[in-house]
């Protein structure tokens, strides 16, 4: 297990990286008239654990292993801006892990939608961030023991999500999601443990 104080520094690095994204996709946005936006959406989504917080994969510290996740996701649009491309979504999912250990998961949170970078002519990007949010999982996983060897079945679900589109046609989209499960700096509990990463892709169907 990595220290604390490094796991907060990673985190806080990768928080300023997402942030320093969004500013810049904010300076390029040009206001115009947002096209009718779809609120609703189903996709699937296949990934692999790794053994890092999730600032360790952006750093090449990650070390993949034989654990794996299938998830089936839904969203729903619960508020969306008149002004700018961004919109507020609710995102869940449930998923089965198996691998090292076997267990299903269920989790939801609040998700923010950005839709506009200055590539969108070519590429439809959306980046979509949702760093608080409530996972479930029907056992302590075997990969979350702490030091003592205990785990929570609740977590904190933290999700940062890409997601890609043809310009003219937004209603079917190909992501690539990091998927993470944690005690948000031992506020839910202090046994020691990082929680889940996972790197996944999937395919969605918005309408």
């Amino acid at each position: 297990m990595k220290p604390i104080a490094k796991t907060r520094a990673s985190g806080l690095r990768a928080s300023g990286a997402c942030a320093f994204m969004l500013l810049s996709a904010c300076l390029a946005y040009q206001p115009n008239a947002l096209c009718a936006e779809p609120d609703w959406s189903i996709g699937l989504y296949g990934g692999k654990f790794y053994d890092t917080e999730p600032a360790g994969l952006t750093q090449g510290k990650a070390s993949f292993m034989n654990h794996h996740m299938l998830a089936v996701t839904g969203t729903k649009t619960l508020w969306r801006s008149e002004s700018f491309p961004m919109s507020l979504e609710l995102d869940a999912m449930i998923g089965q892990q198996f691998g090292m250990d076997a267990l299903t998961e269920i989790a939801f949170a609040p998700v923010l939608r950005w839709s506009s970078f200055p590539w969108t002519d070519t590429l439809q990007t959306d980046l979509r961030l949702g760093p608080l949010g409530l996972s479930y999982t029907s056992k302590v996983s075997s990969l979350e023991l702490g030091p003592e060897g205990k785990g929570s079945q609740t977590l904190n679900f933290l999700m940062i999500e890409l997601a890609f589109s043809r310009p003219k046609d937004k209603s079917r989209e190909v992501f690539v999601r990091l998927h993470h499960r944690c005690a948000v700096y031992d506020l839910l509990n202090n046994y020691g443990a990082n929680g889940e990463d996972f790197l996944s892709f999937g395919y969605r169907v918005r309408f």
